[in-house]
């Protein structure tokens, strides 16, 4: 698209536009904002992605990961960064969207309920006991719809956790089995997992894992004519509680209760189901794994009973985290979520407090409480450039960051 015409008096102007955007890339976010009120010209050129890229990587939850690559496109950049301010300082409109009846006698019992979601650019996936239900997320960005428009069932119990990964759910549940839904059609498999329930799930590259109570990990197939086949059962020695693959799919770790006196962190090779490495060596006994994220292939987030985020690099060191970040109130860290840049987000265990967290810090940037004057913990907590959604025992609560 062509510059709004205008009238320029300066030699500047008969600078080529590569010139131009060459001088502008060398302002801050407060310049160029400046420059963009002079006239129309300006206004157009001080606004192109080009300028703001370089600032936006800097910024909190602006949609660029570490190596650049821009996970929300079509969203322009400079009102990225703009959002991304109000991340930074707390500024949010909150609203309870979503209530249901709790049911709660024990965690991790197939009797107390514990959502969980997913998220992709149309709808967001909520556990709810039995089913997994798919609520619209509003065209206007302001939030999402109270009536799911699908429903996804097949356990016997609550689900557990689920994964939403290239149109399919694949989830766990307190049945012990595995089911897996195309999302958009009748297909659905289903099979016995597990003797107790199926606490965790992931599920790359045609294959699933899955973790149990029963202190097996184990390693499924989905290719033709193998659907469901168990091709590994590790024996963990420990309940599992969180699981994931590595995205280069060659391995898998595992989260653990660490009641044993093995590191509740260790990741395995996932075609042969072999143990290859353990992560840390001060884990105290109870300090179990309830959620662990993947940033990159050798970049790893763990969190759990112990009150600690912790940042692994497996190319530097398997025996110490790179870096480690203290919930401020002793509280366990039920999930956690990152931008894949500089952001944290994290679930604490009481009263339902959500942090955001700057890697390049030591200390919480922001804490939102949710569940007053009840507590509940944070179980499952998702995010995009705009919201923040996070599941608590009998409600779903939204923090929209577009509204200072």
């Amino acid at each position: 698209a062509s510059p709004p015409s205008s009238s320029p008096s300066s030699p500047l102007w008969a600078l080529p536009e590569e010139l131009l955007l060459l001088i502008c890339s060398y302002l801050d976010a407060q310049a160029l904002g400046r420059l963009g009120q002079v006239c129309r010209r300006l206004r157009f050129l001080s606004s192109r992605d080009l300028l703001w890229r370089r600032i936006a990587r800097g910024c909190l939850n602006s949609g660029f990961t570490q190596l650049g690559t821009d996970l929300a496109v079509g969203i322009p950049v400079k009102e990225r960064v703009k959002v991304s301010q109000n991340w930074r300082h707390g500024r949010c409109r909150r609203e309870t969207v979503l209530k249901w009846k709790c049911k709660q006698v024990a965690p991790f019992s197939s009797t107390f309920l514990m959502p969980w979601m997913e998220m992709d650019g149309e709808y967001l996936y909520l556990s709810q006991a039995e089913n997994i239900q798919a609520y619209p997320l509003c065209p206007d960005g302001a939030g999402v719809q109270r009536h799911p428009q699908a429903i996804f069932s097949g356990h016997q119990e609550d689900v557990c956790r689920f994964v939403l990964v290239n149109s399919h759910i694949v989830s766990g549940g307190g049945d012990g089995n595995i089911v897996l839904h195309k999302i958009r059609g009748s297909y659905s498999v289903k099979f016995s997992a597990h003797e107790q329930e199926v606490n965790c799930v992931d599920f790359q590259g045609g294959l699933i894992v899955s973790g149990s109570r029963d202190r097996t990990a184990k390693v499924w197939s989905l290719s033709a004519g193998r659907v469901g086949q168990c091709l590994h059962t590790v024996q963990t020695e420990d309940r599992v509680w969180s699981i994931a693959i590595s995205p280069l799919l060659r391995s898998f770790v595992t989260g653990t209760a660490c009641c044993g006196h093995t590191s509740p962190l260790r990741i395995w090779d996932l075609e042969s189901g072999q143990l290859l490495t353990c992560l840390g060596t001060d884990f105290h006994h109870g300090a179990g794994v309830l959620d662990v994220f993947y940033e990159t292939p050798s970049l790893l987030l763990s969190c759990g009973y112990d009150t600690y985020i912790r940042y692994w690099d497996i190319r530097t060191s398997t025996r110490k985290c790179v870096q480690e970040w203290e919930e401020p109130h002793d509280s366990a860290l039920y999930c956690i979520r990152s931008d894949k840049n500089h952001m944290i987000a994290s679930g604490s265990s009481y009263y339902g407090v959500v942090r955001l967290w700057d890697k390049r810090q030591t200390r919480c940037l922001q804490s939102f409480h949710l569940s007053s004057p009840t507590s509940s913990p944070v179980y499952c907590l998702r995010f995009n450039t705009t919201h923040l959604y996070a599941a608590l025992a009998s409600a779903l609560h939204v923090l929209d960051f577009t509204a200072p």
